[in-house]
């Protein structure tokens, strides 16, 4: 067995990025940009309104002053301010010309037609200044930043309508094994409904991928070697669930072997999710996660996640947090790292749900994190402190 942190430095030494291509901006949510990019104009670009009220000059505030205009946002001041003059503004207005300051609106009195008096003697400026916030050239993002909701208003910001992304993988995902069914199906007694496949497809959506369900791949070399050959046609990355374990039945490693793929991994020291197949034939990928479905999540999450963000132009660090274990946790084998489903809250107080094994994904449902049990560790007590790992 390879232990997790070289088998994870295996698999992303092994792969290559797709490339670039060029988006529009509503669609470039969840993609990695693949240069740095900067701003054609400077923000604000003009000096600012900051609020509702007067604009004049800060001398003339204490006596009556003549309102000579109305400045709306959008709006470009007709009039230069002068003595005892102001311009009633709105926020966002440009600021005309000799004026030093806004007086807000609260502390304002019409006293007569287009005659304003203050009741305040000093005020703040209440303008944001010409390239206050960015300057001409300014840095927007940097290349391999992940744009989220907080990044897109910055590209629209820089006038970046088209920018420049990593691609994305084609990825197939199967199920494998004739037990299973659909899940509209009503299963016979010897079968139980594909789950799995659901999953990763959902696990693949929240990286921003839409996979290609593939179906599922009975028992039968054959079948098993037509269907990943002809996926691997359309695909860089196929994904697959079961078949990669020793049984009769297990052709998946035999299958990838005649396709002239080479096996890099085959087996992981963690707990769930021994077997685990990674092989790769030049920039194709080829996955194999074990069958029962909260292995194959967490093998998802350890090693299909920062993978295909690799892929991507994108390095995913994991988020690990320092958590105190509320009960004891006790196991009998310690040759694995243990990933063990667990409920965070905001204390740092880290609780291991209940669990029965690597099949039972009801668990995940109440967990929000995995707490991890190093190789040679047989014992968490209460109190202790452990690392967490977010899902």
């Amino acid at each position: 067995m390879v232990e997790y942190p070289i088998a994870l430095d295996i698999i992303l030494s092994n792969t290559t990025e797709l490339g670039h291509e060029h988006v529009k901006l509503k669609h470039a949510h969840r993609r990695i940009l693949a240069l740095d990019t900067y701003y054609d104009i400077a923000l604000p670009p003009f000096n600012k309104s900051a609020m509702d009220g007067y604009a004049c000059r800060m001398q003339d505030m204490n006596g009556t002053l003549d309102i000579i205009e109305v400045i709306s946002a959008g709006k470009k001041p007709e009039k230069v301010i002068g003595p005892n003059q102001c311009a009633k503004i709105m926020t966002g207005a440009v600021v005309p010309e000799g004026a030093d300051c806004v007086v807000m609106r609260e502390y304002a009195e019409e006293t007569g037609k287009s005659k304003v008096t203050f009741t305040i003697t000093k005020t703040k400026t209440n303008i944001c200044t010409t390239g206050e916030d960015v300057k001409v050239g300014d840095l927007a993002l940097r290349e391999r930043s992940l744009l989220t909701a907080r990044h897109i208003p910055i590209l629209a910001g820089a006038g970046i309508t088209e920018p420049l992304v990593y691609r994305r993988p084609r990825v197939t995902v199967f199920a494998t094994g004739s037990e299973l069914v659909e899940p509209e199906a009503i299963p016979q007694p010897f079968q139980i409904r594909n789950s799995n496949a659901s999953q990763m497809m959902a696990q693949l959506e929240e990286l921003g991928l839409k996979g290609k369900y593939g179906g599922i791949i009975s028992d039968q070399f054959e079948e098993t070697k037509q269907k990943i050959a002809y996926a691997f046609e359309k695909s860089d990355v196929v994904v697959l669930s079961g078949g990669v374990s020793e049984g009769d039945f297990d052709f998946i490693p035999a299958v990838i072997a005649e396709l002239g793929f080479t096996t890099l991994l085959t087996r992981i020291a963690v707990q769930p999710g021994k077997p685990v197949l990674f092989a790769r034939k030049g920039k194709k990928y080829c996955f194999g996660l074990a069958g029962n479905p909260a292995s194959s999540f967490i093998q998802f999450e350890l090693y299909l996640k920062p993978f295909i963000y690799k892929l991507m132009g994108y390095e995913l660090k994991p988020k690990i947090t320092k958590g105190i274990i509320s009960k004891n946790y006790t196991r009998k084998k310690a040759d694995r790292l243990q990933f063990i489903p667990a409920y965070l809250e905001e204390d740092l107080e880290v609780t291991p749900v209940a669990y029965h094994g690597a099949a039972h994904i009801n668990a995940l449902i109440n967990s929000n994190s995995m707490i991890m049990m190093p190789i040679g560790i047989t014992e968490f007590k209460k109190g202790e402190q452990v690392d967490v790992r977010r899902f």
